[in-house]
């Protein structure tokens, strides 16, 4: 495994949002002091809070640019930093139709949302689906929230299956996927816009190398080796 550097870059998704978050701040400032021009606590607290808000905008959609990838043979990564709360079988009915493990990783707002493919292979079924804005800890979110389903076929003809899927927050999916595109492990496909949730559905023999509670880094943690 490859160590990490720190240095990061501003997604394009965020670059209107991170303009208007800029624009309401000066308004807000301006309006303020036009109409309590002495300046008082409440004054420092009012722009702490709106430069506060701003610099959790820049952060939310950083890109650690400089992050390397895990490279090792028969290993699915984790798609998203996160947490995982999720990590058991079950029966999985959009494509397999048949026993899983599902590996599920809580985004929370203070995360890098960027999404990467977890291996390298082919994109052999994407789906978008409409759906409620439950939380995204919820485990009836999986399937009843706005989602996207992406299968990936290896070189051996090993299946992994990722989902994105929107949460409370979360009001866009980022995502551009064809059947027949080409997955290389650790490239970006997408991102979830304000706390999100990816699951990540292995075959049942996978052995897997994480646990509930464990905190996860995209495309570097190993959630799980491949028969």
């Amino acid at each position: 495994m490859r160590k990490l550097k720190i240095k990061e870059r501003i997604h394009a998704e965020g670059a209107m949002v991170i303009l208007f978050t800029a624009v309401l701040a000066v308004v807000l400032i301006a309006v303020l002091n036009i109409f309590f021009p002495h300046q008082t606590f409440w004054h420092f607290l009012a722009y702490f809070l709106i430069f506060a808000y701003n610099f959790w905008t820049v952060c939310f959609f950083r890109i650690p640019i400089y992050r390397k990838t895990t490279l090792l043979e028969n290993a699915v990564l984790s798609p998203a930093d996160g947490k995982v709360v999720a990590n058991e079988i079950v029966k999985e009915n959009e494509y397999f139709n048949g026993e899983c493990r599902q590996i599920s990783i809580f985004m929370s707002i203070y995360n890098v949302h960027v999404n990467w493919f977890p291996m390298d292979g082919e994109v052999t079924y994407y789906k978008y689906h409409p759906g409620k804005f439950l939380v995204a800890f919820n485990p009836k979110s999986s399937t009843d929230n706005e989602h996207n389903t992406t299968v990936v076929k290896d070189k051996k003809g090993r299946e992994v299956l990722f989902r994105q899927i929107a949460g409370f927050l979360a009001r866009r999916i980022v995502c551009e996927l064809e059947a027949g595109d080409e997955a290389r492990a650790g490239e970006e496909f997408g991102m979830i816009r304000f706390g999100s949730r990816l699951d990540v559905f292995l075959p049942v023999d996978a052995e897997v190398k994480v646990k509930i509670g464990d905190k996860t880094r995209g495309k570097v943690t190993v959630l799980g080796v491949l028969k």
